[in-house]
């Protein structure tokens, strides 16, 4: 009797530790899924976090995208940048001018107006990488729509580049350290102001050397190579000096630079340019030298000497000009600029009978003095108050005067 208890006692006992484990194990299974569940979800944010993160990098170039590696069209289109700017102004000019045509200023030529100077866009590349081994490729196209258009653009009377400002292929053959070969529409070497104007430039208005002493973009091929990090050199076959995008004769002129950086805050540019623009007794000779200085990072100072002669059956008549730059930047949005310049022409073969207005004459000698303001709120605005004084030796230069003083600002907007 007592035998059977216990065998019935110990099955019951087994049966509970049965039951029992039973239950732990199922729990402990549960939980475990419930664990490998939340594991799973984590693990699957994570990757869509990871995915979110590498796209952003490869859009902005961080990683490479190797879904494009077999899509050289759209490695090409996801490369090209787009930029440019939007510039307007209001100027006055206290000469009250003829018509309200003010000579010889850019870029605001009628007083007392509201205008759009320049709507700039441009297309462009990577620029091709230089290097002795292997050949790279790129281009860079910009348009400028506006009053400022016929002036700064490459041809305005040549059909097809009415607002052409730039286009040209850039080419990198593996030559020594790499020579750079550029070929289409280019913006002139001379000057030291860009012909962007303010949306570049510490000035608002455009110097009379950029003008009277330079030229604008040409069609032409160039060669460039880089010596050392100091030293390099550019030459330059285009169309005549001034003849733009196509050329009324066979002669062509030849341009070359040499840059030299003595030290990281300085720079010196050293021009020349000559052709033979009508013809054996006739051409176009240039010289000039701009430099600029970084004094601290918040004070430049830069110049530009020119010196041209043309050339013809009545002799020759010299050309020339000088200018001084300076700006301070008192803090991020704050800065001032200040240009002072000369120009020369004692013939009457340049600043005479002009596009920008000067009435036909033997002579003029101009001088400018134009303070700037500049005020950057944000990054994409610059907004320039200016105030300018002109002085031409040629009596009634601007309209009934001999002098000027001209103020407005000018606002532009950078993309």
């Amino acid at each position: 009797m007592h035998c059977t208890s216990r065998s019935r006692s110990a099955k019951r006992l087994a049966t509970s530790l049965i039951g029992l484990s039973t239950v732990l194990h199922t729990g402990i299974a549960a939980e475990a899924s419930i664990q490998l569940d939340r594991l799973e979800q984590e693990n699957r944010e994570l990757r869509k976090r990871l995915d979110a993160l590498e796209n952003v990098a490869r859009t902005e170039g961080i990683l490479p995208d190797d879904s494009k590696a077999h899509h050289p069209l759209l490695t090409r289109i996801a490369a090209t940048k787009i930029d440019g700017f939007v510039t307007a102004s209001y100027f006055y000019d206290t000469s009250t001018p003829p018509g309200q045509l003010s000579p010889g200023y850019l870029w605001n030529r009628r007083s007392g107006n509201f205008s759009v100077n320049k709507v700039k866009l441009s297309l462009f590349s990577p620029p091709a990488q230089a290097g002795g081994d292997a050949w790279s490729a790129g281009y860079r196209v910009s348009l400028i729509f506006g009053q400022d258009a016929p002036i700064v653009n490459a041809g305005s009377a040549n059909t097809g580049f009415s607002n052409l400002r730039e286009a040209y292929l850039d080419l990198n053959a593996p030559v020594g350290t790499g020579l750079n070969i550029k070929v289409g529409e280019l913006i002139s070497l001379l000057n030291y102001e860009a012909g962007d104007g303010g949306a570049v430039n510490d000035n608002f208005s455009q110097g009379y050397q950029w003008y009277y002493t330079g030229n604008g973009p040409s069609a032409a091929i160039q060669l460039g190579y880089t010596f050392t990090d100091w030293l390099d050199a550019k030459v330059r076959v285009q169309n005549g000096l001034y003849a733009g995008p196509v050329d009324n004769n066979q002669a062509k002129t030849v341009m070359a630079s040499i840059g030299i950086k003595p030290s990281t805050t300085t720079w010196i540019s050293l021009v020349g340019s000559s052709g033979r623009e009508g013809g054996p007794d006739s051409g176009i000779h240039v010289a000039e030298l701009l430099g600029g200085w970084a004094v601290t990072e918040a004070f430049h100072l830069g110049t530009e000497l020119d010196y041209f002669w043309f050339e013809s059956k009545a002799g020759t008549a010299p050309v020339w000009s000088r200018g001084a730059f300076a700006s301070y930047r008192f803090s991020a949005p704050f800065g001032v600029a200040l240009r002072a310049e000369f120009v020369s022409d004692a013939r009457g073969v340049d600043a005479s009978g002009d596009p920008l207005g000067f009435p036909v004459n033997t002579g003029n000698d101009l001088t400018s003095l134009a303070f700037t303001l500049n005020f950057t709120p944000m990054p994409s605005v610059k907004i320039q108050p200016e105030i300018r004084y002109d002085h031409s030796s040629l009596s009634g230069a601007f309209g009934r005067h001999a002098d000027r003083v001209i103020l407005g600002v000018g606002v532009s907007y950078l993309f």
